[in-house]
């Protein structure tokens, strides 16, 4: 029989008290569901996180119920085919929504007009390929979906701001609001990004996934103890604080060039005005 010996630190942050937590076998008993991220946390867009997928394997071991949710701007069907070329196992897949998963649905119904402009890159066809016909130019569209940033333009957000000076009259979906993420080592741009610059020309955008409660309202029911895991403060854990569920904040991701020791967490949270319940720098078991 192995016995566990934990040795952790808490903080103040804005008033709630913040936990490191060295295994999440120091709490996973105080819950039934876990809703966790994948970029940040079970991958980083090259490799899996063995630990994450060890700890992933002893929830489900645990008859945990455990739900992927991420903001990929893509169907869940696609997400699980990039997660199976990661080597990750099907057994751990049977419940993966995405926020793209969720704006397809409101595409396919015209929620928002017929015709749109598609900008991001052409990996994320898949969202709209049952109205592809409905793709037009962004002077005959009826609203724009933003999926990311073009290929050829991935790095220079002042291009957005040109293409869209003159349209902020037509709706902008964003179907990821990250701002970020990190490929390995390296940080690239999100939809949320442009999203931005949208909205500070004066454009409406309409989001969909974290930190949104839509979204989250397909992950868990009403009485059921639920807590996230993620990496992003600005999607993951206000995501957790919209929906007054406890959250884990993985600090070796997104942020990871914000956070330096565990005493700045505390300022970083003030920073995104949100609250972690619990923080860990990788998930681990």
């Amino acid at each position: 029989m192995l016995y566990f010996v934990y040795f952790s630190i808490s903080f103040k942050s804005g008033g709630i008290k913040v936990k490191k937590i060295d295994h999440l076998a120091e709490i996973y008993n105080s819950y039934d569901t876990f809703i966790i991220d994948l970029w940040g946390v079970m991958h980083n867009g090259i490799k899996l996180n063995p630990k994450a997928i060890e700890a992933v394997d002893n929830l489900m071991k645990n008859k945990k119920k455990v739900i992927f949710l991420s903001n990929a701007p893509r169907p869940s069907s696609e997400v699980k085919k990039f997660l199976n070329q990661l080597k990750m196992e099907d057994r751990y897949l049977k419940n993966i929504l995405t926020s793209g998963e969720a704006a397809m649905q409101a595409l396919q119904g015209h929620k928002y007009g017929k015709f749109f402009y598609h900008l991001g890159p052409k990996k994320d066809d898949s969202i709209f390929f049952k109205i592809k016909e409905n793709n037009t130019n962004l002077e005959k569209c009826n609203f724009i979906l933003c999926t990311g940033l073009f290929d050829d333009h991935r790095d220079n957000l002042d291009y957005y701001k040109q293409l869209l000076k003159n349209h902020i009259d037509k709706k902008l979906i964003c179907t990821n609001p990250d701002l970020t993420v990190h490929r390995g080592d390296v940080e690239e741009y999100c939809a949320g990004s442009v999203a931005n610059i949208f909205e500070s020309a004066g454009g409406k955008v309409i989001y969909f996934g974290k930190p949104y409660k839509e979204i989250y309202k397909m992950c868990f029911k009403e009485g059921e103890k639920t807590v996230a895991i993620g990496d992003n403060l600005n999607t993951d854990i206000r995501g957790a604080n919209n929906m007054n569920i406890d959250s884990i904040f993985i600090s070796n991701g997104v942020h990871r060039d914000e956070f330096k020791d565990d005493n700045e967490l505390a300022a970083l949270s003030l920073k995104y005005k949100v609250e972690a319940n619990y923080y860990q720098p990788q998930l681990i078991w």
